[in-house]
């Protein structure tokens, strides 16, 4: 009896604080609904590893609203990253079908991911760097929230503000004054498929001095930026 006393105490415990978290999550949802994400995890982490290296430079980031961002950025982070971004939930399942499937096919060769601007948002703003099951799951939960409490326009509007850019640099307006010496509302196409083209390392790749390949990326980025609809 006392051992099923201990189990019921202890499964009560548990319950309340998982509806704490799931509170805390909701409210912190809610909240960046309408304040700028202050400061990211990633942002923290990158920042770790600069003072660890020894580097005393700090980051590079301001915060603009979605109507000072060209129209041409948004439909080319749309068109590289999420071409179903206004038409799935967050999850693009069809997009993740795919990819398990060409992984199984090229096995040995790069993996192919599926994740969305939903996604990537959720990542960023939210959670910690790394990869396991449980930030995965936590990934779902911050995808169906912001769906659900921010709509598509501000999930674009925070993605554009807070994605990894360059070494340091985060969201377009900081991306388009270093590489392009103008605001992110002035970026012409190309200089847009140029910045969405290096997105998945923009460590490693940069849209001022751009290779062959980051050439023929952005190409491929605006022959589809043309049918991409976006919430302006």
């Amino acid at each position: 009896m006392k051992f099923f006393r201990w189990f019921f105490i202890s499964i009560r415990a548990a319950l309340r604080v998982v509806a704490v978290c799931v509170l805390v999550s909701v409210a912190w949802v809610a909240l960046t609904r309408v304040l700028p994400p202050p400061y990211t995890p990633i942002m923290f982490f990158r920042t770790y590893e600069r003072v660890l290296e020894g580097e005393a430079r700090g980051i590079e980031r301001q915060w603009v609203p979605i109507e000072r961002i060209s129209p041409h950025f948004l439909r080319a982070v749309v068109a590289a990253e999420d071409a179903r971004f206004m038409r799935h939930d967050g999850i693009d399942w069809k997009a993740m079908e795919d990819a398990m499937r060409y992984n199984r096919a090229h096995k040995g060769r790069k993996v192919r991911g599926a994740s969305t601007i939903t996604m990537q948002t959720a990542k960023n703003v939210f959670l910690w760097h790394g990869r396991n099951y449980v930030r995965k799951g936590l990934e779902a939960w911050f995808t169906f929230l912001i769906e659900q409490l921010w709509g598509k326009r501000r999930i674009l509007e925070v993605y554009a503000n807070v994605a990894e850019m360059g070494d340091g640099l985060y969201g377009v307006e900081a991306a388009a004054r270093r590489y392009f010496g103008k605001s992110a509302a002035a970026l012409s196409s190309r200089e847009a498929a140029l910045i969405a083209a290096v997105l998945p390392n923009p460590r490693r790749w940069s849209p001022a001095s751009p290779t062959s390949y980051i050439n023929r990326r952005a190409n491929w980025i605006q022959s589809r930026m043309r049918g991409v609809v976006v919430p302006l």
